[in-house]
C-alpha cells in the first residue's frame, strides 16, 4: 500500500490547526499528518499533537525553510502540502492523491490546487493579494510559458520523485513560485485542478506581508528567469547595452563622415565600452545556456537513479 503524508507548515495557527488536522484525518484516514511548527508563540504544536498529528519543529524562520525540512525528513509515495490556516478543504485531497498514485490512470508529479478559478477572488478580503496573484500569474506565464493558473497556491500534491529531487533555495513564501518553475523547467508532469477556498476564520491573521513578501516573490521570479533562461536574460541585457553604445557613438561617426575628424573621443570610447559589455553579455548567455542544458541532462540521470533506488 502506498504511503501518504500530509505536510502542514505552521506559524501561530492555534485557532485553526486543530480543525485542519482533524479534517485531513477524517478525509484521508490512511495518511500520516505532519505538522512542522516554525517558532510559534502560541499553542499550535500542542493542539496539533492533541488532534493526532506528528509534530516536529523547524527553528529557521520562513516557509521555504520549513518545506525544505519536510521534504528532507518525511518518506512517502505521495505528499500533500497544505497551509494550516483552514482556507483549503480537506475534501479535495482524495482527488489530488488519485492523480499522484493511481494504477488505473496516468499519474502526475505535481498536482496544483487552483483557488483562483473557484472562490478565491470572492473569499479573499485583501485586495492587494488579488492584484499580486494576477501580477505573478501573468509574469510567470509569459516569462516561462507556464500554463498554470494559480502559481502561488499553498495546496499541492507531489510524487516522491519531485520531493526528493527538488533543490529548495527559497526561505520564505516565494517557495511556491520556485516549485512551479522548477517543475516546468525539469519537465515534470503537472496537473491543475480546481479546489475550494474560503477566507481565514475570524481571529486568524495572515502571516503574508503583501508588500514585503510580494517584493521577495518578484525578486525570485527575476532570479529564476536569469538562472533558468540565461540566453534570453543576458541577450536582453546585451541589446540594452548595444543600443546605449550605438546612441553614444553615432554623433562621433556622423562627425567623422562629414569632416574626417573625431572630436568627441569620450563619447566614442564610452560607447565602445558599452558595446563591449553587450557582446560579453551575449556570450555569457550562450555559455550559461549550454551549462543549463547539461545540468538538465544530469538531473534526468539523477532522477532515474532515484527511481532505481526506490525499487
Amino acid at each position: 500500500m502506498s504511503k501518504i503524508a500530509v505536510l502542514i507548515p505552521c506559524y501561530n495557527e492555534a485557532k485553526t490547526i486543530g480543525k485542519v488536522v482533524s479534517d485531513f484525518k477524517q478525509n484521508v484516514p490512511e495518511a500520516e499528518v505532519y505538522v512542522y511548527d516554525n517558532n510559534s508563540s502560541d499553542e499550535t504544536a500542542k493542539i496539533a499533537k492533541k488532534n493526532g498529528a506528528k509534530v516536529r519543529f523547524e527553528p529557521r524562520q520562513g516557509k521555504g525553510n520549513v518545506i525544505r525540512s519536510m521534504f528532507r525528513d518525511v518518506e512517502a509515495d505521495c505528499y500533500i502540502m497544505v497551509d494550516g490556516d483552514d482556507t483549503y478543504s480537506a475534501e479535495d485531497a482524495k482527488k489530488m492523491i488519485n492523480l499522484i498514485i493511481n494504477d488505473d490512470q496516468p499519474t502526475y508529479d505535481m498536482v496544483v490546487g487552483d483557488r483562483l478559478s473557484t472562490s478565491y477572488y470572492k473569499e479573499n478580503k485583501r485586495k492587494f493579494h488579488n492584484f499580486g496573484n494576477r501580477l505573478v500569474q501573468q509574469l510567470i506565464q509569459k516569462l516561462f510559458r507556464v500554463k498554470i493558473n494559480d502559481i502561488m497556491t499553498g495546496y499541492r500534491a507531489f510524487s516522491r520523485d519531485f520531493v526528493k529531487g527538488f533543490p529548495i533555495t527559497s526561505k520564505g513564501f516565494e517557495i511556491e513560485t520556485e516549485m512551479t518553475i522548477h517543475a516546468v523547467d525539469k519537465n515534470f508532469k503537472i496537473k491543475e485542478i480546481p479546489v475550494n477556498y474560503k477566507d481565514r476564520p475570524s481571529g486568524s491573521e495572515s502571516k503574508l506581508n503583501t508588500y514585503k513578501d510580494g517584493m521577495k516573490v518578484l525578486r525570485t521570479i527575476a532570479t529564476l528567469f536569469k538562472e533558468y533562461k540565461p540566453a534570453i536574460f543576458f541577450n536582453f541585457v546585451a541589446v540594452i547595452f548595444v543600443i546605449i553604445g550605438v546612441v553614444l557613438m553615432m554623433p562621433a561617426f556622423t562627425e567623422y563622415l562629414s569632416t574626417s575628424l573625431v572630436t568627441k573621443f569620450p563619447r566614442l570610447i564610452f560607447g565602445g565600452f558599452m558595446m563591449m559589455i553587450g557582446i560579453l553579455s551575449s556570450i555569457t548567455g550562450i555559455i550559461l545556456e549550454v551549462i543549463i542544458k547539461k545540468h538538465r541532462q544530469q538531473y534526468e540521470l539523477q532522477l532515474n537513479q532515484l527511481r532505481e533506488n526506490k525499487k
